[in-house]
């Protein structure tokens, strides 16, 4: 090989510092993502600062990875910290094992645990991946803890499961259409997702068949 075939080499390489680029500037610039996306969990309050979670230990149960541990308590009488018996006393979710498949949402009674679309966070230690209640639940204006090692981008915390918030509780289809989700603090009731309604949908009208002046069809 010649001195000229290196230097044409080099010229392909060259040429390419001036044309348009097709790759996106991570992490400065980084691409949509899809509103079903399965992110960091996040604890919920209802609207009146109360926490959602009553310690059923719903989602331990049903979580294939095991990665969840719970532990339910008695509500305290002169403040109680959920509307329920009980409260969520201790949650944790370690994300070494969490495979991000959203059963604990969809087994959640009370729409306490969702997943935000946060999925860039890294960490240098295991207890740094071992997240506790004190991470998990949202602040007093509603907002997920944001900690060191999280890159939080705005709207990430917005369609938190919107594919979760179903609109036909049980299966029943009567409900298909109408809104089956609490307001959160600091979010209200959250918009639905694409194809839901926000309100209770209208009954069709009535079909009529069309008849002749002698009553006959």
């Amino acid at each position: 090989m010649g001195v000229l075939d290196y230097l044409r080499g080099f010229r392909v390489t060259f040429d390419k510092l001036f044309e348009e680029r097709v790759t996106t500037e991570y992490p400065e610039e980084k691409s949509p993502k899809p509103d079903r996306l399965h992110g960091r969990h996040v604890l919920n309050r209802y609207e009146d600062g109360m926490e959602k979670c009553i310690g059923c230990e719903l989602c331990a149960g049903v979580c294939p990875a095991k990665c969840i541990y719970v532990r339910g308590q008695d509500n305290p009488l002169d403040e109680p910290v959920s509307p329920g018996e009980r409260f969520g006393y201790i949650y944790e979710i370690n994300y070494l094992r969490c495979i991000h498949c959203d059963l604990c949402v969809e087994a959640c009674p009370t729409q306490a645990i969702t997943e935000t679309k946060l999925f860039e966070f890294s960490f240098t230690n295991r207890s740094d991946a071992i997240y506790t209640k004190d991470e998990l639940l949202v602040g007093d204006d509603g907002l997920p803890q944001n900690l060191p090692w999280e890159d939080w981008r705005p709207g990430e915390d917005v369609a938190t499961s919107a594919w979760m918030r179903a609109t036909s509780p049980a299966g029943d289809a009567d409900y298909v259409g109408t809104v089956g989700w609490s307001g959160e603090l600091g979010y209200g009731v959250r918009a639905p997702e694409v194809g839901q309604f926000g309100e209770d949908p209208e009954p069709p009208a009535a079909e009529v068949d069309p008849v002749d002046e002698g009553g006959h069809h």
